[in-house]
């Protein structure tokens, strides 16, 4: 059965002129925001909307290079013939992948070491990666001083509190815990790497390591809805 996340629909909305991108997962929401779509959360859906003030060419053209990308990245999209398009698009990696990357080394780390050398691509003190995102808050906020909207210099100020007191708080704890991990030279209990070698003493021909076997999972409790129809 096809994964129904995999699908979208990118039409015009016959009532209103929307034009309006429905459907998919988040890899597709995010391809759907680099093409220039804006994301829309209500209270039972969610979708995405091209930027306001664009015209309806230009419209068409922003939803043609989504219905590319989104093609190219592997989706089924249906819509308007307006949009339709056999275009593929180059795609390149973006740069929260290479973050993703090291939550993946963490998972994967079977020594303290290990986690510290990939936390200190966050917490690097001249070009970390949370260093750089405070030198982008501080960019965006100088960018709304300039302008002139009634709510642009209390963007501004928000953007300074968030690097100020958010973002530098986070590097703050994040390297205390990095240097931690650093000084403590230590393999973790639960990871240690598995050699594939078998104890002298082992009886069993079919053994193939002496890794401990995983712990069980506990059954989960009925529902409450089951407990009262067994009444």
């Amino acid at each position: 059965m096809p994964r129904t996340d995999r699908f979208l629909d990118i039409r015009r909305d016959p009532h209103s002129g929307e034009l309006l991108a429905r459907g998919g997962d988040c890899e597709a929401h995010s391809v759907l925001q680099r093409a220039g779509f804006v994301a829309v959360a209500r209270v039972h859906e969610r979708y995405h909307r091209v930027p306001t003030g664009l015209a309806e060419d230009d419209e068409s053209r922003l939803a043609a290079d989504a219905v590319g990308r989104l093609r190219a990245a592997g989706y089924h999209v249906d819509c308007d013939e307006d949009f339709d398009t056999d275009a593929s698009p180059a795609s390149y990696l973006p740069l929260g992948s290479s973050v993703a990357h090291l939550a993946q080394r963490i998972r994967e780390a079977t020594t303290t070491d290990e986690v510290a050398d990939a936390l200190t691509e966050l917490t690097a003190a001249h070009d970390g990666i949370l260093v750089a995102l405070r030198e982008v808050l501080i960019a965006t906020a100088e960018f709304h001083e300039g302008l002139e909207g009634a709510a642009d210099h209390h963007v501004a100020r928000c953007l300074r509190y968030l690097e100020e007191w958010r973002v530098r708080s986070v590097l703050s704890e994040l390297s205390a815990t990095r240097n931690a991990l650093a000084d403590r030279h230590a393999p973790h209990p639960g990871r240690s790497p598995c050699t594939g070698q078998v104890p002298a003493t082992e009886g069993e021909r079919s053994a193939v390591c002496a890794c401990p076997p995983p712990p069980r999972t506990p059954p989960a409790p009925p529902p409450p809805v089951a407990a009262v129809l067994r009444r």
